[in-house]
């Protein structure tokens, strides 16, 4: 997720320098360094933690160091509480974010939440860090952020899953796979598109727009939750998701 947040970040004026051994191919003007010792006596106002969460106890101590007076450490790492991360590097403000996929192409959605000792000034950077990427929204606790991870975070993946059913369905109807794909994520696409625009009904309405009733649609709409068996596996769904983030935190 780092490297993908990252070619959305380096539109900013900010001078940003990774710590990645294993790196090559990054955005110009991001200077890449292989290991720390090369970036001993440089301060940052800005340390992203984008290590996978069983590797941070290993290597974010060692990296207090380089915060600068007033910087704050900015963690997309899934399931490392703030609390933990912060008092990890000796008090440091944190702050953390949780971004889904479509990030990578600026259309994510981010949770953010400040952690111990963060400020409004953290807060107001990192929002304005996280947009690059997509939409925010601030949480007041890491609680919340849990909730706002299996509902955004985790989210791509359930529509994912939804739209290959869905298209697995209209293969069934006698379409071919590319012919299949391609009305499915037209059809998802331009529903989201025209819910999204800024003069649309509520959702509950725009579905109501499109159903008349005894017509092909209201049929659809009964056989696929006239007993609110979607509703309820979707309830389930987001607390199964919420369950487990609260696990790994």
């Amino acid at each position: 997720m780092g490297s993908a947040l990252l070619s959305q970040w380096i539109s900013g004026n900010e001078s940003i320098t990774v710590v990645d051994p294993m790196a090559s191919d990054l955005p110009g003007g991001v200077t890449l360094v292989s290991d720390r010792s090369q970036v001993l006596d440089q301060r940052f106002d800005c340390i992203v933690a984008a290590v996978k969460p069983q590797m941070i106890d290993d290597i974010m101590p060692d990296y207090a160091a380089n915060l600068a007076p007033g910087g704050y450490v900015l963690s997309i790492a899934a399931g490392y509480s703030a609390t933990r991360l912060s008092k990890l590097m000796g008090g440091a403000p944190v702050v953390r974010t949780m971004p889904n996929l479509p990030a990578a192409i600026g259309r994510g959605v981010s949770g953010i939440c400040p952690g111990p000792h963060a400020t409004s000034n953290h807060m107001t950077h990192a929002e304005g860090f996280m947009r690059r990427a997509g939409s925010t929204i601030t949480v007041d606790s890491e609680e919340k952020l849990d909730r706002v991870t299996a509902v955004a975070g985790s989210g791509p993946g359930y529509v994912f899953e939804i739209a290959r059913a869905y298209a697995e369905a209209a293969i069934a109807q006698g379409f071919d796979e590319e012919e299949a794909r391609d009305m499915v994520l037209g059809t998802i696409g331009g529903a989201i598109a025209m819910a999204s625009e800024p003069s649309a009904s509520n959702l509950e309405e725009l579905r109501n727009s499109v159903t008349s009733k005894g017509g092909t649609t209201a049929a659809g709409l009964d056989a696929l939750n006239g007993d609110d068996g979607l509703s309820t596996r979707l309830h389930a769904t987001l607390q199964a998701a919420y369950d487990r983030a609260v696990e790994l935190r």
